[in-house]
């Protein structure tokens, strides 16, 4: 058990490096049309995906596979198991289910959510964790934008996710999809706006506060009077 927990604790890093990567890959999948490239892509996916279910097996065996662990976890349990939803794109030949499109934006939101951790992993500034979960957001629903087809020219759904993430406004798009996006991404700008305002003040006062106690430690230099 102590092996499996030191391994565990080296592993942070890699996997949260891993986790960013692991974005990007999924949108090359999306983007990418040559079928060279597409097989490269899905078996990088996949390869990354059993490294992720390989590392919560063994995060899970150092709590000993207790009850409280999944319903910590339980999470993740769905988002390692969105993938293999793609083993049923058959069903979609008989329109019971739309599963490819559910298996895709699935993998764009697991994605998204292990980037943003493995951001809270690398970085322990919270300015530089903000700007990195901030870039994770808008690729994330840029991804979505394009893969729900509410956009078609991935170039403009990046520019309307970026600028929606930072100002609130931007999306051109009026489908429910877009608007239900449009809003959270208005929200997530707000939460973005009031903790870098934060962050800010609480540094121009700690500043102030170091400034002020020098002052007061600085001995006073008035005339000694004699005795």
């Amino acid at each position: 058990m102590a092996a499996a927990e030191v391994l565990a604790a080296k592993l942070d890093r890699p996997m949260g490096i891993l986790g960013v990567i692991f974005l990007f890959v999924v949108l090359g999948q999306l983007l990418v049309q040559n079928p060279g490239w597409t097989r490269t892509l899905n078996v990088v996916g996949w390869v990354f995906w059993v490294i992720f279910v390989a590392e919560f097996l063994l995060r899970a065996y150092i709590a000993e596979f207790q009850a409280a662990f999944w319903k910590r976890n339980w999470w993740q349990v769905i988002f390692l198991l969105i993938p293999f939803l793609r083993f049923f794109r058959a069903l979609q030949t008989l329109r019971l289910l739309r599963l490819t499109r559910v298996a895709r934006v699935g993998g764009i939101v697991s994605a998204s959510v292990r980037g943003s951790r493995s951001a809270g992993k690398l970085l322990s500034n919270r300015i530089g964790w903000v700007a990195a979960v901030t870039a994770v957001v808008v690729l994330a629903s840029s991804q979505l934008l394009y893969a729900v087809g509410s956009h078609t020219d991935y170039s403009k759904a990046l520019y309307e996710a970026a600028l929606t993430t930072i100002t609130g406004s931007g999306l051109t798009t009026s489908d429910g999809f877009s608007q239900i996006l449009h809003v959270l991404l208005a929200m997530y700008s707000v939460a973005v706006f009031a903790t870098l305002a934060g962050s800010l003040g609480a540094y121009f006062l700690r500043d102030h506060s170091v400034e002020q106690a020098s002052k007061d430690a600085t001995p006073s230099s008035g005339p000694v009077e004699e005795q």
